[in-house]
C-alpha cells in the first residue's frame, strides 16, 4: 500500500464506556475490552492509564478476546487518562475515567482505523519499509543513537543538501546529542574516516538517504508494520517513570541494593534516581572536568559493595558515586591520554575486590585502562596502536571475569578480546558470523560472556573456558540488540533501539518471547533484577525522559 492510500483510511468515532462495578474482584481496578469495526475484539493492544498531575504511567496489553485489565495495587483511586497503543489504530479524544479506592471501573474501548499510519511507525518499521541493501540499511542504525528515521524519510533534502548541509553537520555532533540537547564535539574519533574516503562515504550516504525521503514528493515503496504482541507477549505490566526534564537522557539504569533506580544521565552532568515505590526523584550534581568539552556520562555498574561507577565521556574521566553519603570520587585519565578525541564510556568496578583494580575503555581512540585504586594511577594499553591502514577497531564495551582478567568488544572489527590481568597480553576471538556488531554485556557466574550482536541481529554468548561461542537469531527483523542481561532463571534479556521491543529468550529451550513497549523508546542498557520473583526487567527511554519497569505474568 503507498503512501497516498495509507492516509486516505476512513476514521471511526471512537468511544468509552465507564461505569461503576462491585461484582468485580477485589484486586482489579479497572478492567474492559478493546474491539474496532474491522477486527472486533483485538489481541495485543497496549492500554495505558496516567493518573490526572501524576508521573507515573501504568500499561496492560489486551488478551486474544480482547480483555484487559488493571490491578488495584497499580491503580489508586483518582482521575486517570487513557492512551492507547496499537499499529494503525488510534484513540480519538482524550478518554479518561474516575476511579474510586473500593470500587472497580470498566472501559470498554473501540478503536479507529489511523489517518496518519506514518507517525505510529518505530524506526525498524522504517528500515523493513525502505528500500536498499542490507549495507544501506545498516547505515541507518548510526542515525537513531540521536532522532528517529521518521526525521530523515519526512525530509525533502536532495543529494546535494545531505552532502554538503545535513550530513556533515550531523557528523559534528557529540553521540549523546539529541534534538533538545545538541552538543558539538571538541574533535573528530581518530577511528572516524578521513579525508576523500570521508567525502566519498558522504556522498553514497546521501544518494540512499535522497532515495528514500520526499526530495522526489512522494514515497514509491510500501510502509510495513510489525504484528501487534499476542501469547505471552500480552502478559506483562509495564510501570513508567517521567522523569523531571525532557533532557534527562536516563543511558544506563541499574537498581540499587535499597531498592531505588540509579540512572547514567548520558547528557547532563547530573547522576540520578527514582523511587520506584512513589516516583519520587534526586539527583547528585556531577564536576564539569573538561570546561567546553560535550557533558554526559554513559556506562553505569556497580561495585561489590554497592557503589556506582560511572563513565564520564568527553569529560575524560572515570567516577565513583557512594551510595550512603553520595560522595563524588573522580580520576582523570593521564595527560598522554586525555586528548581533545578521548570518551571514556565504560567502567566496570565488579570484580576490583579481587585485586584492587577497576578497569575502563576509550572509544575516543581504542584504548583500555586500569585504575589502581591504591595508588590511584591509571595505566593504559593501547592493543591497535600500530594497526595498518583501512583497519579499524573500536573498544567498545569491557566486561571482567571472575578473576579480574578483562575482555572487550570490538564492534568495528568483530572481536571478542581479552587482556590478561597479569602480563597485559590481549588475545582476540573473531566473531564466527559477520556483521555481528558485537556491542555491550555481561560476565555470568560462568564466565561466559553475554552480549547483544548489534549489526547481527543475535544475542551472542562467548564462553571463556572452552573459547566457544553460541549464537541465537531474534525473530524479530531489525532488533539490532545493544546490550544483554542474563537472569536467575536462565533467560537471556535484550532490548531494541530500533523496534521498541524487549526480548526474553529461554536459553534452556530456545524460545523467544517479545514485549512491546508502550511508547517510541531509545532502548540502551538492559538491567534485570533478581531479587524479585520473576525477575523484573528495568531500562531508561534514553530519548524519552522516563524509565520503564516490565514485569511479566508467567
Amino acid at each position: 500500500m503507498h503512501k497516498r492510500s495509507l492516509l486516505q483510511a476512513v476514521a471511526l468515532s471512537a468511544t468509552v464506556a465507564v461505569t461503576s462495578s462491585t461484582s468485580l474482584l477485589a484486586q482489579v481496578a479497572l478492567s474492559g475490552q478493546v474491539t474496532s469495526a474491522e477486527e472486533g475484539a483485538m489481541e495485543g493492544v497496549l492500554v495505558s492509564a496516567k493518573k490526572e498531575g501524576g508521573t507515573i504511567t501504568i500499561t496492560v496489553v489486551s488478551d486474544a478476546s480482547g480483555q484487559f485489565s488493571f490491578p488495584a495495587s497499580k491503580l489508586a483511586a483518582g482521575k486517570y487518562a487513557l492512551s492507547i497503543r496499537a499499529i494503525g489504530y488510534d484513540l480519538q479524544g482524550s478518554p479518561s475515567v474516575e476511579l474510586a479506592g473500593d470500587k472497580g471501573a470498566t472501559a470498554d474501548i473501540k478503536l479507529v482505523k489511523t489517518k496518519n499510519i506514518t507517525r505510529q511507525l518505530s524506526n525498524g518499521e522504517w528500515i523493513m519499509s525502505v528500500p536498499g541493501n542490507q549495507q544501506q540499511k545498516l547505515s541507518l542504525l548510526n542515525c537513531v543513537s540521536c532522532h528517529t528515521l521518521e526525521r530523515i524519510v519526512k525530509s525533502s533534502y536532495d543529494v546535494e543538501g545531505f552532502a554538503t548541509q545535513i550530513l556533515p553537520r550531523m557528523g559534528s555532533y557529540a553521540n549523546q546529542s539529541i534534538p533538545l540537547h545538541a552538543q558539538k564535539r571538541i574533535a573528530t574519533r581518530l577511528l572516524e574516516e578521513r579525508g576523500d574516503t570521508l567525502a566519498q562515504a558522504r556522498k553514497r550516504q546521501a544518494e540512499f538517504l535522497s532515495s528514500i525521503n520526499l526530495s522526489n514528493s512522494a514515497w514509491e515503496y510500501e510502509l510495513k508494520t510489525l504484528p501487534r504482541p499476542k501469547g505471552s507477549g500480552t502478559k506483562v505490566i509495564y510501570t513508567e517513570y517521567d522523569l523531571p526534564r525532557p533532557t534527562i537522557e536516563p543511558h544506563d539504569v541499574v537498581i540499587g541494593a535499597d531498592g531505588n533506580a540509579y540512572y547514567s544521565n548520558f547528557g547532563e552532568q547530573t547522576f540520578g534516581y527514582i523511587d520506584p515505590k512513589t516516583g519520587a526523584h534526586s539527583e547528585v550534581a556531577m564536576p564539569d572536568l573538561k570546561k567546553g568539552w560535550p557533558t554526559g556520562m554513559l556506562g553505569l555498574r556497580p561495585d561489590k559493595d554497592g557503589n556506582m561507577w560511572l563513565g564520564m565521556m568527553y569529560q575524560g574521566a572515570i567516577a565513583k558515586v557512594d551510595l550512603k553519603d553520595k560522595k563524588v570520587t573522580t580520576w582523570s585519565m593521564p595527560p598522554e591520554m586525555n586528548k581533545d578525541q578521548t570518551q571514556v564510556n565504560m567502567v566496570r568496578a565488579e570484580k576490583s575486590h579481587v585485586d584492587g583494580k577497576v578497569w575502563s575503555q576509550n572509544n575516543g581512540f581504542a584504548a583500555i585502562h586500569r585504575l589502581d585504586l591504591k595508588t590511584g594511577q591509571i595505566e593504559s594499553l593501547e592493543p591497535f596502536k600500530a594497526a595498518g591502514v583501512g583497519e579499524t577497531h573500536n573498544i567498545y564495551d569491557i566486561i571482567p571475569d571472575s578473576k579480574n582478567n578483562a575482555y572487550f568488544t570490538d564492534i568495528a572489527a568483530e572481536y571478542i578480546g581479552k587482556v590478561d590481568k597479569d602480563t597485559m597480553k590481549v588475545t582476540l576471538f573473531q566473531m564466527p558470523k559477520k556483521p555481528a556488531g558485537p556491542r555491550r554485556g555481561m560476565m555470568d557466574e560462568q564466565d561466559r560472556i553475554w552480549f547483544g550482536e548489534y549489526r547481527g541481529n543475535r544475542i551472542g554468548m562467548f564462553d571463556t573456558k572452552t573459547e566457544t561461542f553460541k549464537e541465537w537469531e531474534l525473530p524479530t527483523p531489525w532488533s539490532n540488540p545493544y546490550d544483554v542481561m542474563l537472569d536467575k532463571n536462565e533467560n537471556a534479556w535484550t532490548g531494541s533501539m530500533i523496534n521498541d521491543r524487549v526480548v526474553r529468550l529461554d536459553t534452556k529451550t530456545g524460545q523467544f518471547t517479545e514485549y512491546l513497549l508502550p511508547k517510541t523508546t531509545n532502548i540502551r542498557r538492559v538491567f534485570v533484577d533478581n531479587s524479585t520473583t520473576p525477575p523484573t526487567f528495568w531500562v531508561g527511554s534514553n530519548h524519552g525522559a522516563s524509565i520503564i519497569k516490565l514485569e511479566t505474568l508467567d
